[in-house]
Order: C-alpha cells, then structure tokens, then sequence
C-alpha cells in the first residue's frame, strides 16, 4: 500500500479497509493537490464517510454518509469538523461511545454535548495511545 508509509497513527491501530480507504485516497489526492495538507485532508474526509473515530482508532459505521456538516458541504468552508465523531448518528448511538470511553455524565448529556464530549475523549485516548 503507498500511502502506508505515511499512515497516521490512529489509522495504524484500524481495520486494513480503514487504512486502505485512507492510503488509496491519500495517493489519489496526492497526484491531484501534491503532497501536503490538502492531500490529508481530502483523505480524511473519505474515510469519515464509512468509519467513525472511536477512541484510538476507527471503526465502520453502521450507515454510510459525511458525518457532519462540514463533510456533507461540496466545498472547503471554514466550518469546523467534528474530529471524526458522526455527529449524524443517533444519541443513543452516541450515548453508547460515550459508555465505551467512559465519558463521566453522559446521561444528562444532550446530543450536541455528547459530540463534544466523545471528541474530547477520543483526543485523550489518542494521546494516551501514542505514549505508549
């Protein structure tokens, strides 16, 4: 796989299609854009439309689709991303990653508090992960 070699280190800890989605991507955007933060970007955005951020890692999601309003836009805004949480999803779906990550008063949380709060804690778990 090319883009291998340069698979960020979430995307280590995935699915080999995870990591192939992104590689192919990151290649195809590469000979498009040139290498750089647009060749990534672009990457990321087609991942984020079959797998979610979870934790240290990625996994699929049940349905596929952007997964915020950001990755549903046709052009490059300013709008910020929700750091791969599908924010599209159900609030149980979401309330059930926030058990997973153990997030502290998910219970009282509303669904754009347990975006936030699942973002907040996938940072967390990456960070941890790449201690290691």
């Amino acid at each position: 796989m090319p883009g291998k070699d340069e698979l960020p280190s979430t995307l280590r800890r995935s699915p080999r299609k995870a990591q192939e989605t992104w590689a192919a991507t990151h290649d195809s955007a590469v000979g498009t854009y040139g290498e750089g933060e647009r060749a990534h970007r672009t990457a990321f955005a087609a991942l984020k439309h079959a797998f979610e951020k979870v934790g240290d890692h990625w996994e699929p999601t049940r349905r596929k689709g952007p997964s915020d309003a950001q990755a549903a836009a046709s052009s490059r805004s300013a709008r910020p991303t929700e750091e791969g949480v599908d924010a599209n999803a159900s609030k149980g779906h979401l309330l059930d990653l926030a058990r997973r990550l153990r997030v502290p008063g998910r219970s009282r949380m509303g669904k754009g508090e347990l975006v936030e709060a699942v973002k907040k804690a996938n940072r967390r778990e990456t960070a941890k992960a790449r201690r290691r």
